[in-house]
């Protein structure tokens, strides 16, 4: 039962406003003493000319419901107190029966593209990936649960001037046999080779864009080497992918859409949208806005080319709702031109795109950069993260069975919590100690709070009955309210594009069930055995569909 729209329907029978504009003004009173919602009248008070406690007393009056033990005006709120019994009861009925279809909701269907993780080729997966890699993944499963079809798209960066720079340095400095030997290490290493000798000579800038400009009118050569180094750099990225279990539905990256471009600069200059600025072709967007650079001066294309091009093919191809944008925050003002250019080409449906801005990862309050080297490589941190678990299990449980894939599941869902806990826009300074601890605000610590739920119920070893699951203590109603607004959260999540907000409730639902655990004496055998059975058997079917649509693990021992 959704106790809070049950506030909302009583509300709504006693004053003159929608239900809509209702729930949003529905608070939960700091001191539980309080209530458990409170409806403000405030907003009654200009329409109806009256002091909002007069208000609040005259709704309260009017309104009783035997699902709350109290319904009281406190100053110029309506109080509402849930009763616990029939709350814990509704709450838990729910989870056991719907189990990880719990939260499933409709609120929207058709196809969501989703542009994410996007590495540049030949150059190794760093920390700076994983942020589009993890936030992208996470909402595409909340949006799923809420009934959208996401289309996870990998759009590679395997295209670009960059790889004429690249041609250039592998030509000047590389061999064969070490990149066959080591391909991401080394192709990376004389990438950033090419940077250091251009500030020396900038000549090999002028090398760079000449390799390119071949590549892009189809030199044998070129396109050789060029799909050389994405299939060796496709195979590291999948694997690193395997690692934190992240799929696509679609690699198509910048140089799938090499060919469709020119039907887009056609379509710009047929409607008159296309005109030159210092020799190159540009999209005038008004007064005091940059204009979108569609066409450098030597013909070559560009990001917004690209994009543009990418953007049509997918409303053509998905038909999509919405389209997003997993991005840095850096890149808002690119993605506000796209928006822009497709707007004047008379595409409506450009509304529908939206960017999905993130922070950055710092070192030492630096932006790491793979161009100066200056860069923590994702593989790495993985790596170091199960290690760091390995060490862990070892020592407080070294009879666990299956200690690799745990270690695994912990490790790695270290990494993937610690990005995903904060605010998406926030920055954060790379830490590796911070990003693989186990203690405090933690993915291990969910991860725990679940393996010591099921411990729980295999020492228990009973069927759960779905016969009178009600409790009356404090700590278990703390848990069940929380369970019930499981819904909200993943409704609010998916609407925001905000993993966050699952993370946090992850960790705020595993709070309350350890102080359950830590005062109440669960597995007594009594009348109400099944119901705290019941109780906890939800807790872990709800923390490990939290877990999961933040796409980590949630090991049933640990």
């Amino acid at each position: 039962m959704d106790f809070k729209q049950k506030v909302v329907d009583l509300v709504s029978e006693q004053v003159d406003l929608p239900k809509e504009k209702i729930s949003m003004l529905i608070e939960r009173p700091k001191n539980p003493k309080m209530g458990d919602y409170a409806f403000p009248a405030f907003a009654l008070a200009k329409i109806e000319h009256k002091n909002p406690a007069l208000i609040a007393k005259d709704i309260a009056e009017k309104i009783s419901d035997d699902n709350f033990t109290s319904i009281q005006a406190v100053g110029p709120y309506v109080n509402f107190a849930i009763d616990h019994a029939k709350l814990v009861n509704a709450t838990l009925n729910d989870v056991l029966t719907e189990k990880e279809h719990f939260g499933d909701q409709k609120l929207g269907e058709g196809n969501v593209p989703i542009d994410m993780s996007s590495p540049n080729i030949a150059k190794p997966m760093s920390m700076g990936h994983l942020r589009s890699t993890v936030i992208g993944n996470s909402i595409a499963k909340t949006l799923e649960k809420v009934g959208y079809t996401p289309i996870k798209i990998n759009y590679l960066g395997d295209y670009g001037t960059q790889f004429g720079k690249l041609i250039t340095a592998y030509r000047l400095w590389g061999n064969e046999e070490d990149v066959k030997k080591d391909p991401i290490t080394n192709l990376f290493h004389y990438y950033v080779k090419f940077h250091e000798e251009a500030e020396k000579d900038p000549k090999l800038e002028d090398e760079g864009r000449a390799a390119f400009k071949k590549l892009e009118n189809g030199d044998e050569e070129e396109i050789k080497l060029w799909k050389w180094f994405r299939e060796v750099s496709l195979q590291e990225f999948n694997r690193i992918y395997k690692e934190l279990g992240v799929t696509f539905d679609s690699y198509n990256g910048e140089a799938f859409f090499n060919d469709k471009m020119q039907p887009v600069v056609d379509e710009l200059r047929e409607k008159g949208l296309l005109e030159e600025s210092r020799g190159a072709q540009v999209v005038n967007l008004g007064e005091d806005e940059n204009p979108a650079l569609i066409l450098k001066s030597d013909g070559s294309s560009l990001y917004m080319t690209r994009d543009l091009a990418a953007a049509l093919y997918r409303k053509k191809e998905y038909d999509f709702v919405m389209s997003l944008y997993v991005a840095g925050g850096e890149q808002t003002g690119h993605f506000k031109q796209l928006k822009q250019v497709l707007k004047k080409m008379g595409y409506d449906w450009s509304d529908n795109i939206h960017h999905i801005p993130f922070g950055l990862i710092t070192q030492g309050g630096k932006k790491l950069s793979t161009r100066k080297g200056n860069v923590v490589f994702l593989d790495q941190v993985l790596k170091d993260a199960v290690s760091l678990a390995e060490q862990q299990i070892e020592e407080k449980n070294p009879n666990l069975s299956n200690k690799k894939q745990v270690a695994h599941d912990v490790g790695v869902g270290a990494v993937v919590f610690h990005d995903l806990k904060n605010d998406r826009m926030d920055n954060f300074d790379f830490d590796l100690e911070e990003v693989v601890r186990f203690e405090g605000d933690t993915g291990p610590y969910v991860q725990y709070t679940n393996a010591r739920a099921q411990s729980i119920l295999r020492k228990a070893n009973k069927e759960i009955s779905m016969d009178n699951l009600s409790l009356n203590d404090d700590w278990s109603f703390a848990v069940a309210k929380a369970l019930a607004d499981f819904p909200a959260i993943v409704e609010k999540a998916s609407e925001k594009f905000e993993p966050s907000i699952i993370a946090k409730y992850a960790l705020d639902l595993s709070k309350k069930f350890n102080k359950y655990y830590a005062n109440v004496r669960i597995l007594d055998e009594d009348n109400q055995l099944n119901a705290r059975l019941a109780l906890v058997q939800a807790t872990s079917i709800v923390l490990t569909e939290a877990l999961r649509l933040l796409g980590v693990n949630a090991p049933k021992e640990m």
